[in-house]
């Protein structure tokens, strides 16, 4: 049985999985840039600003957590190619709650690399490793945390060319 064309590259002519053949691609230079966020109580928000959280310095502990991660894709993700990254940069950003509402920690993640393949799933990883490191340190206090809006917010280099999310 034959399956038509697909745009899905980690699938051969026979609709079997396999790893993308990125021999013959030229190595150019790669960035990915990758966002997310973790929703939390005004109190919680207050515990890791303060650094007074039972655990530690939560964002130092999270960027430490999401760089090893991104190191790590190839380990997590089946089809992923390991790759040799020269910079991995976490940064977070306090979302002070309205009145009424939820506080969060906005992270971002950059991951560069020259290469054959680009870095894409090196930065959402390193995101949500980051966030999930934050709700692990901070559960004790808030266990209703939820962590949204994980996505790729811009990719540069390789064939395909730039990409830039859409505000939301």
């Amino acid at each position: 049985m034959t399956h038509p064309t697909t745009p899905l590259t980690h699938f051969d002519a026979q609709g079997q999985a396999h790893m993308v053949d990125v021999g013959a691609k030229p190595s150019t230079h790669r960035v990915a840039v990758a966002g997310g966020r973790i929703e939390m109580l005004p109190a919680t928000l207050a515990l890791i600003e303060a650094g007074t959280a039972k655990k530690g310095d939560v964002l130092g502990i999270a960027r430490i957590a999401g760089i090893m991660a991104a190191k790590r894709t190839s380990e997590l993700i089946p089809l992923c190619h390991p790759l040799a990254l020269s910079r991995v940069a976490i940064d977070f950003e306090y979302i002070r709650a309205e009145e009424g509402g939820t506080g969060a920690v906005a992270c971002t993640a950059t991951a560069e690399t020259t290469g054959p393949t680009g870095v894409e799933m090196e930065a959402l990883t390193a995101v949500q490793i980051a966030l999930l490191t934050i709700y692990d340190m901070c559960k004790a206090a808030d266990r209703g945390m939820v962590i949204a809006g994980v996505r790729l917010l811009e990719k540069r280099g390789g064939k395909s060319g730039s990409y830039v999310a859409a505000e939301k």
